[in-house]
């Protein structure tokens, strides 16, 4: 019986940048293509953001300059500059770097000394330039490996620290930069840093009230009664409630940082928000009446906050710092003292308030024995059997880096379900069959949710009936036919999910599955084509013997082509909201019975395609 050896020669140390590359995701998180605003790319620019904002958090430089274009990023402080000779030092050598030293850098984003370092190593080109003290230093890298290492030489350019970097295709396949994400993170850096401008692509970002600004930005809907804004040192609230939502909204940041998964702060303004209000109004409240449509922002300075993840997406600091006071009490003796006094202050808002409150109490009532039937119907349906192919992630490997890249399908039909859960992956996605078109849910109430079976089950599902909080899954992916009949299932769904959880939306975990139109082939290669275009360029490559494929619905794929379109491979359209849209104008337009003036728009808008599958 043989035997494995074990010895010296099966030991290996990898260097720096060899381990960065070879487990990019303890770093980033998942790769993507950049469809999803958590892929890679985004946290590769992130990083080399965190930086410049902490420069002006420091008091150094309030512009900076961020340039995106032909997939490479340039990143232009104004701040102190990279001592001339450490910089080489601090974008290749892991725990390295000025924040470590807590006097220079007391609340920063990360304390970590990698994140330059991943940018470095994931970049086939990486340039840095620091300039100080009318000097300056250039040093170029690839995949982190040193290119060039210019000396040190007289500069009259103001000083500062300018970055220019490029994803590596081998790492991330086929990216691209999505403006919407990019414009989405440079907003939430100025609301959070008042005062400071960053001028991306030549626009200029900047905010005047913080928080109050991202709010007002990001409601879509009538609001009860304006925004409250409060704020101290190292903490900034804004707060209201929604007129017409159903669910809670939240969002959370931590020196800088989106904390798009929550954590202590967050959990812990729930709590305050709701311990405030009995106190003010003398009543014991249910907490889900009290929290019932709002929508809030949090933003505290923690001294060397830990997250859950590398990618920093949840909080899980306990105490604002050594020998500091726990997260919860700060947050809690801030919000009983400023919150229960702008109350006191401002009857109008308590009263309107309080309104608010009763009338989710009286609908809570109302909707508390059909919740139950239908909690009752969801388990006899034996959701996780029946309409649920659920995945591994769920029921083992719970890390945060895996549950970003749970995914689920929801599609229509047995023929497109069945090809889809045999070619998915196991551990990371899951697919919901639907059985025939969703209900048109626009202008109905929440009971309608529990009442139709369909809802109710996807519901479920995705496990978000008490909000974002224990979402499933990250990605929400529809994947209906691209034909009248599949555009027609995602309008439906698209409506069901803007009606009663926008804020999955407005989180950016909604998408559309783009799938082939095309099968070009002949006996030595095969092109799948997503359009007319790409139908037309591969049939120039292949030339001759031509077998061309029209895929008229999903079940049409087979579970062995399928992998390609779900695997590495996979395109995803986000649904996303325009920063000037509103919900209840938008539906109303497109799903509402203003018939008229939708067919207008239909007439306007219509584009007849020549039938060129002869050309």
């Amino acid at each position: 019986m043989s035997q494995n050896n074990y010895t010296e020669d099966n030991i290996k140390s990898l260097d720096w940048k060899e381990h960065i590359r070879m487990r990019p995701g303890m770093y980033i998180g998942k790769l993507g293509d950049g469809s999803s605003q958590d892929d890679g790319i985004y946290i590769l620019l992130k990083e080399i953001l965190d930086n410049s904002i902490d420069e002006y958090v420091m008091g150094a430089g309030r512009t900076i300059d961020l340039t995106v274009k032909d997939n490479a990023v340039t990143v232009r402080d104004y701040g102190r500059g990279i001592p001339l000779g450490k910089v080489n030092a601090c974008v290749s050598q892991i725990n390295t770097g000025g924040k470590y030293d807590s006097k220079a850098f007391k609340k920063s984003v990360g304390l970590n000394g990698v994140g330059t370092k991943a940018v470095n190593a994931l970049s086939a080109n990486f340039k840095v330039q620091s300039i100080r003290d009318g000097l300056t230093k250039v040093s170029e890298f690839s995949v982190g490996e040193l290119l060039e290492d210019d000396d040190i030489a007289k500069s009259t350019l103001r000083k500062g620290t300018k970055i220019t970097f490029s994803p590596d295709p081998n790492i991330f396949h086929n990216y691209s930069f999505r403006s919407d994400y990019v414009e989405k993170m440079v907003l939430n850096y100025v609301y959070l840093n008042t005062g400071l401008t960053i001028v991306y692509n030549g626009k200029k970002y900047f905010s005047d009230n913080g928080l109050k600004d991202l709010l007002e930005d990001n409601i879509t809907n009538p609001i009860v009664y304006p925004i409250i804004h409060i704020k101290d040192e190292d903490i900034e609230i804004a707060l209201t409630h929604s007129q017409t939502q159903y669910n809670e909204e939240y969002y959370s940041f931590v020196n800088g940082q989106h904390t798009t998964q929550g954590g202590t702060h967050q959990t812990s303004l729930r709590e305050a928000i709701v311990k405030t209000v009995r106190d003010f109004y003398k009543k014991s409240f249910d907490a889900a009446d009290i929290r019932k449509s709002i929508i809030t922002a949090i933003s505290i300075k923690v001294m060397e906050p830990i997250f859950e993840s590398q990618t920093k997406t949840k909080l899980g600091s306990v105490d604002m710092g050594p020998g500091l006071s726990t997260i919860r009490t700060f947050v809690n003796d801030f919000i009983k003292t400023r919150l229960d006094n702008y109350l006191h202050k401002n009857t109008d808002v308590a009263d309107a308030l309080l309104k608010k409150i009763l009338q989710a109490e009286k609908e809570r009532k109302e909707l508390s024995g059909i919740k139950k039937l239908a909690r009752d119907r969801a388990k006899k349906a034996s959701l996780h059997n029946k309409k649920l192919r659920d995945c591994r992630v769920h029921y083992g490997d719970q890390k945060a880096e895996n549950r970003l890249d749970t995914t689920i399908f929801i599609t229509e039909g047995d023929s497109a379900s069945g090809s889809i859960t045999k070619a998915r992956s196991v551990k990371t996605q899951a697919v919901f069959s639907l059985k025939g078109k969703p209900l048109n849910s626009f202008g109905l109430s929440k009971k309608i949710v529990y009442e139709n079976e369909e809802f109710n089950l996807l519901q479920s599902a995705l496990n978000i009936e008490d909000g974002l909080e224990n979402l499933r899954y990250n990605n929400i992916v529809i994947a209906t036919d691209a034909d009248v009949d599949g555009m027609h299932i995602r309008l439906l769904l698209i409506t069901f999910f803007l009606q009663f959880f926008p804020e999955l939306i407005k989180e950016g975990h909604l998408y559309i599955l783009e799938t082939p139109l095309f099968r070009v082939r002949n006996n030595k290669e095969t092109h799948y084509c997503y359009s007319e275009a790409e139908k037309r360029e591969a049939m120039k490559k292949i030339k001759t013997k031509i077998e061309i494929t029209r895929f008229k619905g999903l079940g049409e794929i087979s579970p062995d082509e399928f992998k390609y379109f779900i695997g590495q491979n996979i395109r995803l359209d986000p649904v996303m909201l325009g920063r000037d849209t509103t919900i209840n104008e938008m539906l109303n337009f497109y799903m509402g019975k203003n018939t008229a003036d939708r067919q207008k728009f239909i007439i306007a808008n219509l584009k007849v395609e020549k039938d060129i599958s002869e050309d």
